[in-house]
């Protein structure tokens, strides 16, 4: 009797089991970076607003902080949208009649909100308090980008989860000194631009980074080639000296900083910044 298939068959059904498999891994990784695209997280994408308000015009050119208009940052979960009486606290003095404006007067006038698209919108599932943020030393840049430097705000980080848990892997690279916040330039410490950090000590009924004060300039002004100063009580010239002296607060000691590296795992004691292991329950993002 003659055969069905042929010995070619063999080969061919071989062949088909391989390129079966590699469509397979060429698709899963297609749809991998295509989550990851612009085309899905939108960024870099500046949406069509009611009103094209730009941040640099506002933070760079007029030297408005963001707490001016973001009023909740440091208190609430959100940042929170200016409402209409921020914008005319300055735009009933100036631009009265500009064209470009007419949404914010209309909307001053009707007492209805300005439609604003948001930007950075996290799913729904997806619980972020940027009060613990702001106040564990997360500046605004880290996740915002250069804002002051945007005509247009656009999103420059994918806000995926896995971006978050980068952070939260390793959050000394990202830590920065509270005074330094709302600093949109602020670079991280180097050997021409050392940081210099001092513990005062737990303060009650403020974020546990208050605690922790940082300098860019050398606190005694001295040269830079000091690694940890240390502020004597007195000089130990009598006894009477010595006794005045054991009745005065002892003074901060001040270290130097000149990585990053180095910044942040002082940051992330002081601060008491929560390892991963230690956030146990998923509750902590997702509500």
């Amino acid at each position: 009797m003659a055969q069905i298939f042929d010995r070619s068959s063999n080969a061919l059904a071989r062949a088909s089991l391989v390129l079966t498999g590699l469509l397979v891994i060429a698709l899963g990784v297609t749809l991998d970076q295509l989550q990851r695209s612009p085309w899905v997280t939108r960024q870099g994408e500046r949406p069509e607003q009611p009103v094209p308000f730009s941040h640099k015009h506002h933070v760079q050119g007029l030297g408005l902080q963001c707490q001016y208009c973001h009023v909740t940052v440091e208190k609430s979960s959100y940042a929170g949208i200016p409402p209409t009486k921020t914008c005319m606290n300055c735009h009933a003095q100036i631009w009265t009649n500009a064209a470009i404006l007419q949404p914010v007067r209309t909307s001053w006038a009707t007492g209805e909100s300005i439609p604003w698209i948001k930007v950075h919108d996290l799913p729904d599932y997806v619980y972020f308090n940027h009060s613990i943020h702001v106040n564990k030393g997360i500046g605004c840049s880290t996740c915002h980008g250069r804002v002051d430097e945007m005509p247009l705000t656009y999103a420059q980080n994918t806000l995926q989860m896995e971006w978050c848990l980068d952070c939260h892997r390793n959050p000394a690279k990202n830590l920065r000194p509270t005074a330094e916040i709302y600093n949109m330039a602020w670079t991280k410490p180097s050997d021409d631009q050392p940081v210099w950090c001092a513990v005062d000590g737990a303060k009650t009924g403020v974020p546990t980074a208050d605690s922790v004060n940082c300098v860019t300039k050398n606190p005694t002004g001295e040269g830079p080639q000091m690694a940890e100063l240390a502020f004597p009580l007195a000089t130990a010239t009598g006894t009477a000296n010595d006794a005045s002296a054991a009745k005065l607060p002892s003074l901060p000691v001040y270290k130097k900083f000149t990585s990053q590296d180095a910044l942040g795992q002082f940051l992330v004691v002081h601060y008491k910044i929560k390892r991963p292991y230690q956030l146990t329950s998923c509750d902590t993002c997702h509500r």
